[in-house]
């Protein structure tokens, strides 16, 4: 907890910060990655550097855990810094690195706020910034202790024995370890990290979902190709150049979106390639011979663009209690019938019981509309748990 001293400068300064807290955010990215370019080039994702994505996310991040020393909510803290603690770990982030990161972030505030950093309030943000980083620096911890590695060792190299077209722009790459053992368990939802080197020389990483069934003894991803957008260049060197044979770099599975083990009834929601971590969950509930409900709903441009569509519908029918409903945008010469629906994804008719737990994974849009509607059917805040492909703004809602 902060200290009441601290507390109070905060109470006042709060609304200063907050207001100037993106243009910190972006100064102090721009700081640190003069000081030190390799960030840039071989850790974090350039695609939403040059988006300003990641400055808004960091932004939000920073002004919701300020926000919550104020007013403490732990179950708010612990679903904002879990989520940042998972990305870290599959990044294989440490320690000495928060220091890097305090130094550049301070020198952004005292640049932008200037005079108005006086040492009293150096002193408190100071505080805030190494208790958000003391907490993460723990989770992260506890993460690498339950993975079994050393804080920041969880890359390893596997091999690409099995490359299926799940869509004309969606590749599944199924990964086994070199030496033919067993790779890491993991739980449904979750993803790993897949790093890789660029024609120019850079090293970038990003997440997966993993869609396998977690008693496999190996890991299948998917990777879906997106044209002309800077998000796009790892997926889209892997789509061009990951075939069977090929050697990639991987991380251990981390993510906290990870469905209960237990009777509930689920709703798994999705929109384009959102539905990897529902397939992985769905493969799981296959391989349990699951009884529970499930509402599986999924999103998309067309049925051509609906990646493990028919894999999709495999699993629900093999779930005794499952249904399925598609909506596509644009259904071609195909009429709507039964539960495929042309247009936009709508919860109105879905049945809902109670104490459902719903997940949800696509672009942000989407899952504001799902949540929104799941709110406005009494479907509990704490029963609505997401995965984002990309710096995640949830927290700023």
């Amino acid at each position: 907890m902060l200290s009441n001293a601290s507390t109070e400068v905060i109470r006042a300064t709060l609304p200063v910060v907050g207001a100037a807290i993106g243009e910190i955010t972006t100064l102090f990215y721009r700081k640190m990655f003069e000081a030190q370019p390799e960030l840039e080039r071989d850790l974090f994702n350039r695609g939403n550097q040059k988006q300003g994505e990641q400055q808004k996310a960091l932004a939000g991040a920073i002004a919701a855990f300020a926000t919550l020393q104020l007013e403490p909510d732990s179950a708010k803290v612990d679903l904002i810094l879990s989520r940042i603690a998972h990305k870290h770990a599959s990044l294989g982030i440490t320690p000495d690195q928060y220091a890097i990161v305090h130094e550049h972030l301070f020198a952004a505030i005292v640049e932008i706020l200037g005079d108005a950093v006086t040492p009293d309030v150096a002193k408190a943000w100071d505080e805030v910034y190494w208790l958000m980083a003391e907490t993460l620096i723990t989770m992260e911890r506890g993460l690498y202790q339950l993975a079994g590695v050393e804080p920041g060792d969880v890359w390893r190299t596997v091999r690409i024995t099995e490359r299926v077209l799940q869509s004309a722009d969606t590749a599944s790459l199924t990964l086994t370890s070199l030496d033919g053992s067993i790779l890491p368990t993991f739980a449904p939802g979750q993803y790993l990290s897949v790093g890789v080197v660029l024609p120019d020389g850079a090293r970038q990483i990003r997440q997966y979902s993993l869609c396998s069934v977690p008693s496999s003894a190996d890991w299948r991803i998917s990777v879906k190709r997106i044209s002309g957008t800077p998000d796009g260049e790892v997926s889209n060197f892997l789509y061009n150049n990951a075939f069977e044979g090929s050697e990639l770099s991987v991380t251990t599975p981390f993510g906290d979106l990870m469905m209960p083990e237990d009777d509930s009834p689920l709703l798994l929601a999705s929109a384009g390639i959102g539905c990897t971590p529902m397939i992985g969950m769905l493969n799981h509930l296959v391989d349990t011979g699951a009884q529970r409900s499930v509402s599986v709903i999924h999103a998309d441009r067309s049925i051509a663009d609906h990646a493990h569509r028919a894999e999709l519908s495999e699993l629900v029918g093999k779930i005794p209690a499952a249904t399925l409903h598609r909506w596509y945008e644009d259904l071609g010469s195909l009429a709507p019938l039964g539960a495929v629906h042309e247009g936009r994804a709508d919860l109105r008719e879905i049945e809902l019981e109670p104490n459902t737990q719903a997940f949800l994974c696509g672009p942000m849009p989407f899952m504001l509309s799902m949540r929104e509607s799941l709110i406005a059917r009494d479907v509990p805040a704490q029963n609505i748990h997401y995965e984002v492909f990309g710096p995640d703004s949830w927290a700023n809602i």
